[in-house]
């Protein structure tokens, strides 16, 4: 998997299992317990292939969140976080996996995953 972009604000993720290249951008970050009464950290993008444009929440459990940033060293931060579901997302449209979800809550394996790939300045 190639690393992520430093923008976490607009990039391009793909190809997708049709070859396809999605333009993404990022449009909110907000606390879950906000809006769905779940202890995440839920980061909204807008995706568009040219003709096709779908809505992805990515849910960052607040518990596995912390837990990550311990083992990793660093602190848990607005862009973290949107880099984390960034990360994450990339590689959802690579491989199609949960591509049809409108909602992806993330494990502690995504988490870990996800962060490997976010940009060292990210990460700190």
């Amino acid at each position: 998997m190639r690393e992520m972009p430093s923008n976490h604000r607009e990039f391009e993720a793909g190809p997708d299992p049709f070859g396809r290249t999605w333009k993404v951008q990022f449009v909110w970050l907000q606390t879950g317990i906000s809006i769905r009464h779940a202890d995440t950290i839920d980061v909204k993008f807008v995706t568009n292939d040219g003709d096709y444009t779908d809505e992805k929440v990515i849910a960052l459990p607040h518990p596995l969140l912390l837990e990550a940033t311990s083992k990793a060293g660093t602190a848990l931060s607005d862009t973290l976080c949107m880099g984390i579901a960034g990360s994450h997302l990339r590689r959802m449209v690579e491989t199609g996996e949960d591509i049809e979800k409108p909602l992806v809550t993330l494990t502690a394996a995504d988490i870990e995953r996800a962060l490997s790939g976010v940009p060292a300045a990210a990460a700190h």
